[in-house]
């Protein structure tokens, strides 16, 4: 795909992933827009980087509908927006859950909702995803199980979106702030610079329907 005058957003901008990334598609080939909730964040890194900032909780559709109300048709979309917030199930606690499925399902439900049809013939999204196999452990019921429906929602999003391809990313455990609700990172967890590194070679590339990143 080529990548001159790209028109790309990227939601959940502040967090490790998001930010990565914003900073692997920045250049003077790309007209860069980001989102997130912290606005102090956001527009420290939109300033570094010459991008747009635009601040929206993607758990209101409301949000995400104005947010690409203002927007030009769109060449690339990345929704790097997650929570984990781990906890066993006797313990599920109401807040956490609708935080863990407002950042991993229902904000790129709306996103998806809103966005496909804002996205140029060819254009490219991009949905960061968890490997069900790394995921199925204690205390990360809501985290699994948002995924999952996020994968499935995807392939309904495939049939659904003409001329856009719609792409789960599966990495391994990556090292971000997340991780410090459990403590640090796992062994072996790679940086969210190769994640983004992944996304952007995609990108420039022919594109595949699920990139599993490599540790």
């Amino acid at each position: 795909m080529n990548t001159t005058n790209m028109n790309t957003l990227i939601l959940g901008a502040t967090g490790g992933i998001g930010a990565a990334t914003a900073r692997a598609l920045a250049g003077a080939d790309t007209t860069l827009t980001l989102s997130g909730r912290d606005e102090a964040k956001l527009s420290a890194l939109a300033t570094e980087l010459g991008a747009a900032s635009k601040v929206a909780d993607l758990g209101y559709e409301s949000h995400v509908k104005a947010l690409f109300g203002g927007l030009e048709e769109l060449d690339t979309l990345i929704y790097a927006a997650g929570a984990a917030m781990p906890e066993p199930l006797k313990d599920a606690d109401p807040v956490k859950v609708r935080a863990v499925w407002n950042a991993n399902y229902f904000g790129a439900l709306w996103v998806l909702k809103h966005g496909l049809g804002r996205m140029n013939k060819g254009g490219r999204v991009y949905l960061l995803g968890a490997r069900p196999e790394l995921v199925t452990a204690r205390g990360f019921s809501q985290y699994a199980a948002s995924k999952a429906a996020l994968a499935r929602a995807a392939e309904i999003a495939r049939m659904e979106a003409r001329g856009v391809t719609v792409a789960l990313v599966l990495p391994p455990a990556v090292d971000t702030e997340l991780w410090a609700q459990v403590g640090k990172a796992p062994k072996g967890s790679i940086s969210p610079q190769e994640v983004a590194q992944a996304i952007a070679a995609d990108r420039a590339g022919a594109g595949e329907l699920e990139i599993r990143v490599s540790g």
